[in-house]
């Protein structure tokens, strides 16, 4: 019995079956999965081809931005004012990042960042064009920098030092408001440049000549095909388009002026601006203080750029274009001018001046700087010894509107410069202004007020000296302008938006004021008398007076009892020789008093240096004189 169940428990006929069964559907399962492996391979290498191949060199050839090399900026006299030095840049590809954050982490250990910079510094690293395209990190690294890099390459995938060309201003404060600055690309000027045309760039115009002229300073990148490693790691470059370098920049400006200017200035507050009235080249365009604009280039500080922000002194502030003053008795000589023109004087008319003028059914009295008054003064006195009662006649006479439109023919209350980047209108105002403004009617005692450029009237340095400029060539427009030649070509002249020339029915008229402006320095009752001792040529100006805020009816100014920002402001314009101008000025020292001894000498400083050649006046020499005074 057991020997029988053993043979009916075991059947080598099934079991031979049963494998044969199972080695034939393995087989089955082999064929089939190869089958499928090489249909798989067949798709990708015939099929797929063209899309993994093109992968594959991607992986291994890279196409790498070529940035061009900025422009050059140069003076009149070919001084370089803007150049470019080589530094090393630490730029980051997040694409071949792993682990951002622990990457920039590590970097600011290695960099020794402090704490208010590591914000700007993770910003920065989200700062590209485009993918697989370096964002910058820092600039200018220091050797220290760069060797704790080098020693912690390997643990920094993604990230590079790169050789770079960095701007650098030789003259930083000095020409900080002339020249503006570059500075790092931000987020929003990504979003409206030219992705190809800046590719590779990390810097930008920001302010000044350099913000002006940014498509011509700044050329046309180049792109290099490169052969990289796993790790991204150059090995060699497989071909290149070279960029086009931006066009070299020369500048009317003239260093040797633009130094004794701020020289001249001496840390005061003010700006000073001179002009070629026959060409409108500004030959010199300082706001003081300034600023060293070295530090925007590779990114200021937080606490250096609050140090800025928070001076009294407002450093940053452009007061040359931007600063608005009352013009006080530098307007006298345009007014005369409009009285002229619009009929309501002749150069012989005669006003008695008591010490104050009274508006009709008015008791109040406007009163001349001299207290007891001029006495008979006509258009030519009324400028030397810059009598307000006359002016005050004059523009009751005239208006406001007939003020307005005069004035405005000089450029007061307009734009004009030509690439001044920035530049205010600052306030020539009138009946409509006033109304949009306050809702008010405009009331003659204003009238008044403007008629010796005080009240409402605002103007800036650099229109104060344009409209010398127009002056001195006897009416005839020129626009102020920075640039004088792109590369080699030349800027025209005169240039396509230049105002309507200023036309007078008597050319004599231009001699009786050229005369009264004379006077104010060489004549014996002239304001600015003591600035006309020796000199060597022929010189008109006047000074001005601008009052930081207004006095009663019956009080008297007194700058000793005043805080120092409380005191009036000087001015003075001029321009010389007389006979055929070569030079307008217009200076503006804040909170120093009178413009007839305060600016005067700084106008004269100016007109000496750029007239006599062998004469460079010490401006140290001239602050002494001034304070004697």
């Amino acid at each position: 019995m057991r020997k029988r169940s053993r043979q009916n428990l075991k059947s080598p006929e099934q079991e031979l079956r049963i494998f044969r069964v199972r080695a034939l559907l393995a087989l089955l399962v082999v064929f089939a999965l190869t089958g499928l492996l090489m249909g798989r391979l067949a798709y990708l290498q015939i099929v797929q081809h063209e899309v993994y191949t093109t992968r594959s060199e991607k992986n291994r050839v890279r196409v790498e931005p070529l940035p061009p090399t900025r422009g050059l900026i140069y003076d009149r006299n070919g001084e370089l004012l803007a150049e470019n030095r080589p530094t090393y840049n630490l730029t980051l590809v997040r694409e071949r990042v792993e682990d951002l954050d622990a990457t920039l982490n590590r970097l600011v250990e290695i960099l020794e960042l402090p704490p208010e910079e590591v914000e700007a510094f993770r910003v920065r690293s989200r700062q590209r064009q485009r993918p697989f395209q370096p964002a910058l990190l820092m600039s200018d690294l220091d050797e220290g920098q760069i060797a704790r890099l080098a020693v912690n390459r390997h643990l920094l995938p993604g990230v590079e030092v790169e050789a770079q060309l960095l701007r650098y201003y030789p003259d930083a404060e000095v020409m900080a408001h002339a020249l503006g600055y570059v500075g790092r690309i931000n987020a929003e000027e990504l979003a409206r440049l030219d992705t190809g045309r800046y590719a590779g760039t990390h810097f930008i115009g920001k302010t000044g000549v350099e913000r002006f002229y940014e498509d011509e300073l700044h050329g046309e990148s180049g792109l290099r095909k490169v052969e990289t490693n796993a790790r991204g790691r150059v090995l060699r470059e497989l071909g290149r388009t070279d960029p086009t370098p931006g066009k070299d920049l020369t500048l009317t400006l003239d260093k040797k002026l633009q130094h004794l200017a701020y020289d001249l200035l001496d840390g005061r507050r003010g700006a000073i601006v001179a002009i070629e009235p026959a060409t409108g080249g500004i030959l010199a365009m300082v706001s003081a203080p300034g600023y060293d604009t070295n530090q925007f280039v590779t990114g200021i500080d937080v606490a250096s750029y609050r140090g800025l922000q928070e001076d009294l002194d407002l450093p940053l502030y452009n007061r040359a274009i931007r600063g608005h003053y009352p013009p006080g008795s530098t307007i006298k000589p345009f007014l005369a001018l409009a009285g002229l023109v619009e009929g309501v004087i002749t150069p012989d008319d005669t006003i008695y001046d008591p010490g104050y003028f009274q508006l009709p059914n008015d008791k109040r009295r406007y009163r001349n700087w001299l207290r007891w008054g001029h006495g008979r003064v006509d258009l030519e006195r009324s400028i030397a010894v810059s009598n307000n009662t006359y002016y005050y006649t004059l523009a009751h006479e005239l208006g406001i509107d007939r003020i307005h439109a005069n004035m405005t023919n000089f450029g007061f209350g307009t734009r004009v410069g030509h690439d001044i980047f920035g530049e205010s209108r600052a306030l020539m105002p009138s009946r409509e202004w006033k109304r949009e403004r306050y809702n008010q009617p405009w009331y003659p005692g204003e009238t008044l007020s403007v008629g010796i450029g005080q009240g409402y009237w605002q103007i800036t340095p650099l229109q104060l000296a344009t409209a010398t400029a127009v002056l001195a060539n006897r009416g005839t427009w020129v626009k102020p302008r920075l640039a004088m030649r792109l590369g080699d070509e030349a800027l025209p002249t005169p240039l396509a938006d230049t105002p309507q020339d200023i036309e007078l029915a008597n050319e004599g008229w231009w001699d009786r004021v050229f005369s009264g402006m004379e006077k104010v320095i060489s004549g014996r009752e002239g304001t600015a008398r003591r600035t006309g001792v020796g000199l060597e040529y022929r010189m008109g100006g006047k000074s001005g007076t601008a009052q930081v805020f207004s006095l009663g009816q019956d009080q008297k100014y007194n700058a000793d009892e005043l805080a120092e920002r409380l005191r009036d402001h000087a001015l003075f314009m001029a321009f010389a020789p007389i006979e055929s101008p070569r030079i307008a000025v217009a200076v503006i020292v804040e909170n120093a008093g009178g413009g007839s001894t305060h600016a005067a000498h700084l106008a004269r400083a100016m007109t000496d240096a750029w007239l006599l050649d062998d004469q460079q006046p010490d401006a140290e020499q001239i602050r002494e004189e001034m304070e004697e005074e």
